[in-house]
Parts: structure tokens; C-alpha cells; sequence
């Protein structure tokens, strides 16, 4: 038996709702807001502008607004993402919700569970050892390797630690791209 992979995996993980957010509610200090229906706020003042994502607590349901722009020149926002942020695309709405600099300005974090799937092919060749797998994530869930590749091999976690081979950190949360080679068992 080659020590190199005899079939290559594609695995995709893939959004299956908008997350929720990590958010303090003023009213009632829960921790779980959502985009609701996903809508902008848009406001303008002269030739410049504010637009804001407007956000539902779970809990209570009162609405909070996290600023998307403020005070920004008309001539600055592409015409296509301000016409989506006029008529509130749910798609502009989801990339703009899982953008990393919205949320550390508007210091929240998203919550995924739940809110993600992985498509892996139905069938595998059985005597195919090593198997090469491609991961690639379609929106950035932060998922732990060891429990993707074990919920995906259907092997427990340890066995996961066990028969994986590549250069990603098994343990440490991740949402980028990676590849990994699983041994044949024994």
C-alpha cells in the first residue's frame, strides 16, 4: 500500500440559518439577539450617511441598531451594496452580519450552533486508504476540527486524534479552509 492518499474528499460546511449574536440586551440583560427579518437602517444627512443593522432580543424582543456605517459619503458606498441595504437583502444582510470588524465594533460575538451543516459525498470507496480530505468553509463557523472530522467520519473523537494526519491543530477552534489525511485503521 502507497503512503499517499488514494481518494481525495470534498467537505463543505455550509450556513444553514443566520447565527445569533452574543449580545448584552439593555432591557433585559440576556445575552441572545437576533437579525430578526434582516434590516437596514438607513439615514441620511446631506450627502453623507448612517446605516445601521438592526438587531431583535430574543428574550424581551427590543430592537438595537449596530452601526454599519457612520457619517460616510454617499460617493464612498458602491451603488449596488447601498441599494441592497435599501431594500434589505437578506444575502448582504448575512455577509454583513459574520463580518469580523462589525463585530468587534459592535463587540458581540456569533453564536453557531445550530446554524451550520457539513456536506460530505454519500458514498467513499471502502478500501481506499488514506483518505485525503479538502474542508472549505463557505462562511467562517468556528468549529473544532477533531469534532468536524469525527462527526463526519462517524469515528469517536479519540479515534479521530488517532488515525488524522496534517498540519491543523486538532483541538483549536477554526474557520478557514484546511486539509487532513485519515490512515486506514490498525
Amino acid at each position: 500500500m502507497s503512503s499517499s492518499p488514494h481518494v481525495v474528499l470534498p467537505w463543505f460546511v455550509r450556513r444553514t440559518r443566520v447565527p445569533l449574536l452574543s449580545l448584552r440586551c439593555v432591557d433585559c440583560r440576556s445575552e441572545s439577539a437576533t437579525t430578526g427579518d434582516g434590516r437596514f437602517r438607513v439615514n441620511a444627512n446631506g450627502k453623507l450617511l448612517d446605516v445601521w443593522l438592526l438587531v431583535r432580543c430574543v428574550s424581551c424582543d427590543r430592537t438595537s441598531k449596530l452601526t454599519v456605517h457612520e457619517r460616510a459619503p454617499v460617493s464612498s458606498l458602491d451603488p449596488a451594496t447601498l441599494h441592497g441595504y435599501h431594500v434589505n437583502d437578506p444575502v448582504l444582510v448575512a455577509v454583513t452580519l459574520v463580518d469580523p470588524a462589525l463585530a468587534r465594533r459592535g463587540r458581540f460575538t456569533l453564536d453557531w450552533t445550530g446554524a451550520w451543516r457539513l456536506d460530505t459525498p454519500t458514498e467513499r470507496p471502502a478500501e481506499a486508504w488514506p483518505l485525503r480530505v479538502e474542508v472549505t468553509f463557505e462562511d467562517p463557523v468556528p468549529v473544532r476540527p477533531d469534532r468536524l472530522i469525527a462527526h463526519g467520519l462517524g469515528l469517536s473523537r479519540h479515534e479521530v486524534l488517532r488515525r488524522v494526519k496534517g498540519d491543523v491543530s486538532l483541538r483549536r477552534p477554526r474557520s478557514t479552509d484546511f486539509t487532513f489525511t485519515v490512515l486506514a485503521e490498525g
